[in-house]
Order: C-alpha cells, then structure tokens, then sequence
C-alpha cells in the first residue's frame, strides 16, 4: 500500500500550522503552533518508523535517502548562520548532514519525509532570522557596542599583536544575531522533540514497540550515512574571526525565542535563496 496519501496529508496539516503562526502576531500563539508543528513533525516520524518495523511481505519499505538543500550562492555572506539554522533544524528531526566547504549547499541524511519537514521549517524561519536581523541592524542598536579585536602593529622592525576594543561593525553584529537566533531555535525544537518521545514511548501500549523502532530507525540511519558519506572533517559552524558581540547574542536570542513559522505555504514548495 502506498504511503503517499498519508505523506500529503501530513505535509498539509504542518503547512496550515505553518500559515496560522505567521498569521498571528501573539507571541504565546506563535509559540503553540511552533510546537505543534514540531510535535507532529516529530509524532509523524515516529509512527512511520513503528510503520517501517512492521512492513511485510512485498510491500515496499521505506528506506533513508541522500538529499542536496542549496543555501546560496558562493560568495555571499552569512551562508555560515544559514547552514546552522539548517543543521539545527535537521537536529531535531532525525536528518544527518554534511556540510559543502563553501557552505553553499547541505548534504541531508535521512527519510524523506524527516528531510520534507526540516525544509519546511528552514525555510519559514530562514525568512524570519534574516528579517529579525535586518530590523536589529537598522535600528542602530549595535552601534553602542564595541568588540575586542587583535591588531597587528609594526615596532622597531618586529610585529606586536595588541587588543583594543572597536566600534561593532555591521557585519558582525548581524552574524552574531543569526548565529544566537539559529542556536536557541535549535535548542526550542530538541526540546519539544524530547518532550514528544518521551511522552510516547511511556504509552504503555506503544512503548516497547517504539522504543524498538526508534533504535532500528537510528541504526538504519547511521549505516547509511556511514556507506554515503563522503564528508571529511567535521563542520564547526560559523566563523566568528569577525568579533563577539554580546549585545547582538543577546538580541538574537530574543528573536529566536519568539521565532513563528513564516512564509511557506505549504511544504515542499520552490524556495528562493536569501541574501545575507
């Protein structure tokens, strides 16, 4: 029996959690269809997976797959904080990922299904974390910070390094604000996936069941990515040589906190990539 049905239905009932959180403008609101939509996005892996331990016969089982997300062009900037946000997502979604060294592109690891709602949710809260990023930068607030840099001055003929504390370039503050936002997002999204399985898997009548298909599916996974991969190193997230702002850190983790899911209507849409 196909399983495409099921699958579009699923994709339509997150797509209107989707357009009912940029629709509101209560943060407690936003907050709940946040949750929803990660709680069911979590809930439908989960069934899927016990579906998957159970499959028989010939019916067709679902196996993991290798997808590319495109980021943005080579060259822009910022694409550092986007591949985060990304990789957070796919976190919390049971979606490994590698990581293109010009951070152009992700490899994503993982069902299709884990990998249709990671895009979803990256691409409303992509659009969200550059909006809430451009509004800080314009209102000026930064300007007030300095960061700490390391200059590099000649003195009888010999280079001396020396701190001194600079006015917070534009740049860097936005970069620290994505890099705030992305994380507590992260944070956010794992901790309903958490709250999701355990309250699951201490269902009596599933819990065995689950606990079972959880691992299997986590096994599965990990073969996979093992066989694919062809990643070397492991990606360390942004570059942060620019400078720390705390005052931009602490802005973009409000932001993150009060994220809504923004602007795809429904998943799998065409999505445009966003400058930085």
């Amino acid at each position: 029996m196909s399983t495409q049905p099921t699958q579009d239905k699923l994709l339509t009932r997150i797509g209107g959690l989707l357009r009912q959180a940029e629709s509101t403008d209560n943060e407690h609101e936003a907050e709940a269809f946040l949750a929803a939509a990660q709680r069911l996005a979590t809930r439908s892996s989960i069934d899927l997976t016990v579906a998957r331990a159970h499959v028989r016969g010939r019916e067709r089982r679902a196996t993991p797959v290798q997808r590319v997300i495109a980021i943005g062009e080579a060259g822009k900037r910022g694409l550092r904080t986007y591949v985060q946000l990304f990789v957070a997502i796919a976190t919390a979604n049971d979606v490994r990922c590698d990581v293109a060294r010009t951070s152009t592109q992700v490899y994503a690891y993982g069902f299709d299904s884990d990998i249709a709602a990671c895009e979803a949710l990256y691409a409303s809260l992509l659009v969200q974390m550059v909006r809430a990023s451009d509004l800080y930068i314009k209102s000026g607030q930064y300007r007030s910070a300095t960061v700490e840099k390391v200059v590099v001055e000649k003195r009888y003929g010999r280079k001396v390094q020396r701190q001194v504390r600079a006015p917070v370039a534009a740049v860097t503050a936005r970069l620290n604000f994505q890099m705030a936002f992305a994380a507590r997002v992260g944070r956010r999204l794992s901790a309903v996936k958490a709250d999701v399985e355990a309250e699951v898997q201490a269902e009596s009548t599933a819990a065995a069941g689950t606990a079972i298909a959880l691992r299997d599916k986590e096994l599965e996974l990990t073969s996979f990515y093992t066989r694919t991969s062809e990643a070397r190193g492991t990606w360390r997230g942004p570059q942060e040589s620019a400078g720390y702002s705390p005052g931009a850190r602490r802005a973009g983790d409000r932001a993150g906190r009060a994220a809504r899911l923004g602007s795809a209507p429904e998943l799998g849409a065409a999505r445009g990539q966003l400058d930085a």
